[in-house]
Order: structure tokens, then sequence, then C-alpha cells
């Protein structure tokens, strides 16, 4: 039914997605070259219709075999993934402000932590007996968890093929940890998108021939979003940390382009050109090179969050030590946040190559 459900969702992404890059360009939802952009000609964008379309129907199909415990989350996690969608194809069309595209990803949130109860309302603290209860903050947390995922998503898609790889990647290992916990509903939505995403990574992947625009972007980061917290809400301390290891590659550029923001001196929401993909091509990686090795680094986290969900408590915590290490090393190595900003470099004595 897995298998089945993920190849029904391929095939028709494949089908659907040209036609919409035909309705992307009736509707003006094109992306236009300009000097932030890496693109040299107009392109049709809103191309994450197509993903969407491809997730509802197959869901439609094989909603027939989920069970009836699941029934409570099916609909408001599609209300909510409706509402995604249409600000997504609002902003593509229109180019919206920031206010309305954030009250629209908070609304999708209030549906899915409203509507379909899904809060972490406590986690059990490492090394401690007692529980940390949220309690009136639970709902707050929860809201902000799917909104920073959503943006975290949409800020990383900036080159062909670069926001759907990383999202199949990261929506694979949450597969997998469903698969595992035998949790069938988280695996089996996980999977359709996987499909669809692949099946428009067939048109999306360098030289791209349609963009999915905040469409695709605001859906994948809404359903990795709620996927991921469905696994683990009302748990450890340690699983809670494992969805921050899946996402960490969008997370990662998330957190840093703030700090570097922070650094520089600049708005929080101002645009830039130093995100880690423009970093890379910096330092003179092709354009598919880059996004290969951003697709290495999401499975490096996908990898670790597995390898993580089963550690000692010691063990994970060494982990997360070293990962946090590592990712602080790479990204003073590569600029991310500015050629000046190296603190563990220089405590190492190490200087970045010029």
């Amino acid at each position: 039914m897995l298998i089945g459900a993920l190849l029904v969702a391929f095939l028709l992404s494949i089908f659907l997605t040209p036609f919409v890059g035909k309705l992307a360009f009736k509707l003006g939802a094109t992306d236009k070259p300009n000097e932030r952009k890496v693109h040299s000609k107009i392109m049709p964008r809103m191309g994450g219709l197509a993903i969407f379309l491809s997730f509802f129907i197959t869901f439609l199909l094989f909603l027939p075999f989920l069970p009836l415990n699941d029934f409570g989350q099916q609909l408001p996690l599609l209300v909510g993934a409706l509402v995604i969608i249409l600000i997504g194809m609002a902003d593509d069309i229109f180019e919206l402000r920031a206010a309305p595209k954030f009250l629209g990803q908070v609304l999708a949130a209030l549906i899915i932590v409203l509507w379909g109860g899904l809060e972490v309302e406590f986690i059990n603290l490492p090394f401690f007996t007692d529980t940390l209860e949220f309690g009136v903050l639970s709902i707050p947390i929860t809201i902000l968890w799917i909104v920073s995922i959503i943006n975290a998503i949409n800020l990383i898609d900036g080159l062909d093929g670069l926001a759907g790889g990383v999202s199949t990647i990261a929506l694979v290992t949450i597969a997998t940890m469903a698969l595992i916990k035998g949790d069938l509903f988280v695996a089996l939505v996980a999977l359709i998108v996987i499909g669809s995403t692949l099946g428009f990574l067939k048109y999306n992947f360098h030289p791209a021939k349609i963009f999915m625009g905040d469409t695709g972007a605001l859906f994948l980061g809404y359903i990795i979003a709620v996927l991921s917290l469905l696994g683990f809400k009302n748990v450890t301390m340690i699983s809670l940390i494992v969805p921050i290891i899946i996402l960490g590659v969008p997370i990662s550029d998330t957190f840093f382009a703030i700090i570097r923001r922070v650094v520089n001196k600049q708005p929080i929401s101002a645009a830039d050109k130093s995100h880690l993909h423009h970093c890379l091509i910096n330092l003179g990686f092709t354009h598919k090179q880059t996004v290969l090795l951003i697709y290495a680094l999401a499975a490096c986290f996908g990898l670790a969050a597995i390898i993580f969900s089963f550690a000692t408590m010691w063990g994970a915590l060494i982990l997360v030590t070293g990962l946090l290490l590592i990712i602080e090393i790479f990204v003073e190595k590569i600029g991310l946040v500015n050629s000046n900003y190296q603190p563990l470099l220089k405590m190492l004595n190490f200087k970045n190559k010029p």
C-alpha cells in the first residue's frame, strides 16, 4: 500500500506539472530575473500546486486504508494545507506583503493545533524525573514551530531543485522513523508527499522548467512541520531534538541568516544573497554541484537523526555536541555570516582561506 501510494503520487505529479506550468503563465505567476536570482529568463512558478494536487488526490484514494482513529487529524491537516496553498498561490501571483503571508501561515497552524489537537504540552527532561509542562504556552510554542519550519523551507528555496530535494530527504527520514514506530498515518502522508515532490523534481531539477514558488515551499514546510510533531510531541527532550536534526540544513541556514543580519546591522526580514547555496556558489561550486552537496548535507542530518533516536542519553548528547561543532566550523569556513565571523576557527588557531 505504501509503495503504491508513493508511485501513484509520483505519476500524478509528472502528469500534472506541465499543466500547472501553463496555468502559471496564464495567471501571471512568473519569476522574473533580478540581482538576487540565479536564473536569467522568465520562469513559471506556482509549481507547488502540482505537488499539492498530486498529494491531495492520492491521499483521498488511499484514505480507506487508514485506521479510523486517525480521522481526527486527517481533515484538519488537509484544511490547513489548503489554506497554505491559497496563500502561496496568492503570493506567487500577486507578490503579497510579509504580513498577510505570515497571518496565513499562523491560520494554517491554528487549524491543525486547535482543531487537530496537535500540541507539544510537555517534555521529560534528561537526568531529571520531573516533566517540563508548557501549560498555556503549549499552543504558541507549537504554532511557532510550524511557522518557523514553513519559513525555513521557504528561505532555502533559492536554486533549482534545492527545496524539493532537501524536503524529500527530510520526509524520507520522517517516513523511516514512522515505520519503525509503526505509525501508518505519518508514514503514508510522508510517502505521498515524497512521491509528489519527486515527480515535480523531474521538471524542477537544474536546469529547471518550472519553480515551485511559495505555493510549493510553504506547503512542504507545513507538511514537514506537522508530520515531525505528530511523531515526537510530548516526549523526552532528547526525542524532541530529532526533528530539529532532521531539518538541520534549513534550520541552520535560517538561524545563521538571522545572526548574519544582526552582525551586519540589517533588518531581520531583509533579503540578501548570502544564504548557504549562495556561499557555496561563491566558493566556485556549480549550480548542480551546490544542490547535490546540500542534498548530501541533508542526508547526513537525516542519518544522524535516525542514529540519534537509538542512542543512549550520553551518546545522544555527545552526538548533538559534535554536530553543533561541525556546523559552526562549516559556517565559519564558507562565510555564511560574513568573512570576519570566525570565533571558533580563531580560537582553534585556524585561518579561513581567501
